[in-house]
């Protein structure tokens, strides 16, 4: 897969082209040999300088989650703030809302960083002699925002993540996650279009930082926020990101959806961190889920025999007239009725497989383990599709084009495929 091939639309909040940051004096060379597919080693040996973002291009959905994964080094940080000039790129475009912020000048991108974008940082950032409200107060404060309506919508932020009685107080009475949470609600206070968070919890506990990821994923299906998200820990970004860039060395490697990660490693540097993860939590229902063979009570068993053997699947699923599921007969039950014979109601077994779009393959090897079609439903109840058993067991043993549409995510058959 190509880092990140998408053309743009205009669904892009985020759309970065040719992204370069060189540090160093010579920074036209480093950006010619980084282009010739030079190693940042060797161009660092002989020219002293180093290309920390190296020509990347990607973009970001309103709505979405991009969290860009990579190890100490490999530029991600210097790549989130480039995206709000507080380190000024080398060459590249980025476009916000297409809005070229490389042209902005200084009272332009005062403007984009105090009404558009909000940044949450690894070690909160928080003004000690501040109190809580008035950390979270103060980019509003700069906005010229006056008194009462900042601690108005103060409150309302520290509400959204569980503060609001602590807005008086000193962030040094608070642990460290909810100094982050402060730090959180600081971000949300300002109503951005686009926040960036640079590792926000790695410097949090386990268990802490597993509760922050939950209160972000939460707001996030309230909020639907654009977000980007950098981190070094590939079972966060695995979490929480709709796509995922491995960066390495400046560069992208590989950009997609969590699961596409996972199946489809595009080389040995994404296989090493991938290969110990568990697949049970990453892949998703939805992800997996394909049309459904289905008939009505009324249809003959002949024609639910062939509708199951095209589709070829273990059982076909009886649905009423608005796509509700009223239960599942299995293939082999089939031939004991013959056309015009019997009826399906007589087959049908009430107690079938199912679950939700969102649900993660680990809590269905129950469901797997009865051998029949596991139905997908929507958020109402209705039949979305069905997943194999089969290609679920085959998929968790590693085998990636048992269980993954064969296709990226950009495309529309992927896109079908995704849960709403």
């Amino acid at each position: 897969m190509a880092p990140d091939d998408r053309a743009p639309t205009d669904r892009h909040k985020v759309v970065v082209e040719h992204l370069f940051k060189v540090f160093g004096g010579d920074a036209e060379e480093t950006i010619r040999r980084a282009q010739a597919g030079e190693a940042k080693d060797r161009i660092y040996a002989e020219t002293h300088s180093v290309a920390a973002v190296a020509d990347i291009s990607f973009s970001v959905d309103l709505g979405e989650i991009f969290v860009v994964m990579g190890l100490s080094g490999s530029g991600k940080s210097t790549l989130i703030r480039c995206l709000n000039r507080l380190i000024e790129p080398t060459r590249g475009r980025i476009l916000l809302d297409g809005e070229d912020v490389l042209a902005m000048d200084a009272g332009a991108l005062r403007r984009l960083r105090a009404h558009k974008l909000s940044m949450v940082f690894q070690h909160f950032a928080l003004f000690p002699h501040k109190t809580v409200a008035e950390n979270v107060e103060f980019g509003l404060k700069v906005r010229g925002m006056g008194a009462a309506e900042r601690r108005d919508k103060a409150l309302r932020a520290l509400a959204q993540v569980g503060l609001e009685a602590y807005a008086d107080v000193p962030p040094d009475n608070l642990s460290g996650g909810m100094q982050q949470r402060v730090g959180l609600a600081r971000g949300l206070a300002v109503d951005p279009d686009i926040m960036l968070m640079d590792e926000p919890f790695s410097a949090l506990d386990p268990l802490i930082r597993r509760d922050m990821q939950d209160e972000l994923l939460a707001l996030q299906s309230q909020l639907h926020m654009t977000i980007l998200f950098i981190t070094h820990d590939l079972h966060e970004a695995l979490r929480i990101g709709d796509r995922i860039a491995i960066m390495k060395d400046g560069r992208f490697v590989q950009t997609g959806t969590p699961e596409e990660i996972v199946a489809r490693p595009a080389d040995d540097y994404v296989a090493a961190f991938t290969r110990d993860v568990d697949r049970g939590r990453v892949f998703r229902m939805g992800r997996l889920s394909r049309p459904a063979a289905t008939v009505t009570l009324g249809d003959a068993p002949g024609e639910a025999r062939r509708r199951c053997d095209d589709a070829a699947q273990a059982g076909i699923h009886v649905v009423d007239d608005d796509g509700f599921p009223l239960g599942i007969v299995p293939r082999a039950d089939l031939d004991v009725l013959e056309d015009g014979g019997g009826e399906l109601r007589a087959l049908m077994r009430r107690n079938y497989p199912a679950a939700r779009a969102d649900q993660e393959l680990i809590e269905l090897y129950g469901a797997c383990a009865r051998g029949l079609p596991i139905a997908v439903l929507d958020a109402a109840g209705r039949l979305q599709g069905c997943v194999d058993p089969l290609r679920i067991f085959a998929l968790l043993a590693g085998d990636a084009a048992a269980g993954m549409p064969a296709c990226r995510s950009e495309t529309a058959a992927c896109e079908a495929a995704k849960e709403p």
